[in-house]
């Protein structure tokens, strides 16, 4: 047994961009979209045991085959044969439903530390694909280009950016944000990621866009305050963050975040707001 639990970081993440190309006959979307690692996340710590639990801080969360966290474990044991368990502690400190991959998080940092706890040559990737579109990004350990369903993942290297992330509170599920889109029919060409890059590198507005916006907006003028509040405190380039609730804008330094995080906590007493960077 070890005495002293791994502990490890479950980094957030936003789209800087989010295009959805179109609908796959087996109702998957095509994606283009820049996704990047942040310095704000949930904390896990895990520890070897006769058998798999989980024990959750801060949320009101399943801690069964019901939770993204306890079937990662269950999917890692299992392919690799350990007939052992694991006892799990997830301290969440994200909002939940809110399109900055909190589970998806979780899901590949509970991945990543099993095969610390328990070694083998096991490729992550497909077990991280059978959880979600969202977990194998966070293997990859930065930013990345995703395409096709979520899966095709390319790094790319950005300068570090500075940004403050707003939530209203409100849940909203991506598969409701992806209906309303396919209703709509509102697919979205693919991102312009020279002129997007370019832009972060100079700290100019940024021309990116979530094609899921505009359909999460009309049925939610909460989310839409939040976006028209963010250039009125010194930010710029707001956008709606994977399918909502939670939108960010950019800052061209960790102070300027710092000091926007004070106005809007003036603003929105009761949203949760934070300052952070991207890392990796």
């Amino acid at each position: 047994m070890m005495l002293h639990p791994l502990r490890r970081f479950a980094p957030a993440k936003v789209n800087l961009g989010l295009s959805v190309t179109g609908l796959l006959p087996n109702g998957y979307h095509t994606l283009h979209s820049l996704m990047v690692p942040l310095s704000v996340g949930d904390e896990l710590t895990f520890q070897k045991a006769d058998q798999l639990t989980l024990e959750v801080k801060g949320a009101n969360l399943p801690t069964d085959e019901r939770n993204l966290v306890y079937r990662a474990a269950r999917a890692y044991l299992d392919a690799a044969q350990i007939t052992s368990g694991v006892h799990i502690v997830l301290d969440k400190k994200l909002p939940l439903a809110s399109g900055v991959g909190g589970g998806s998080s979780d899901a590949a940092t509970t991945l990543m530390a099993l095969r610390e706890l328990y070694p083998t040559n096991l490729d992550l990737h497909p077990i991280a694909k059978s959880l979600g579109a969202d977990v194998p990004f966070f293997l990859v350990g930065g930013a990345a280009l995703a395409e096709g369903i979520g899966e095709k993942l390319t790094p790319i290297q950005l300068p570090e950016v500075h940004l403050v992330l707003v939530n209203p509170g409100t849940e909203v599920s991506a598969r409701d944000a992806y209906l309303w889109l396919d209703q709509a029919q509102n697919f979205t060409p693919e991102l312009p990621l020279s002129d997007i890059l370019q832009a972060l590198e100079a700290h100019n507005k940024v021309p990116y866009f979530n094609a899921l916006e505009k359909a999460v907006l009309e049925r939610h003028t909460e989310i839409q305050q939040v976006l028209n509040t963010l250039p009125e405190v010194g930010l710029h380039s707001p956008l709606m963050s994977g399918s909502g609730s939670t939108c960010f804008a950019l800052a061209r330094s960790a102070e300027e975040a710092d000091e926007a995080v004070q106005k809007l906590q003036k603003v929105f007493p009761e949203h949760w707001i934070m300052a952070a960077r991207s890392i990796g």
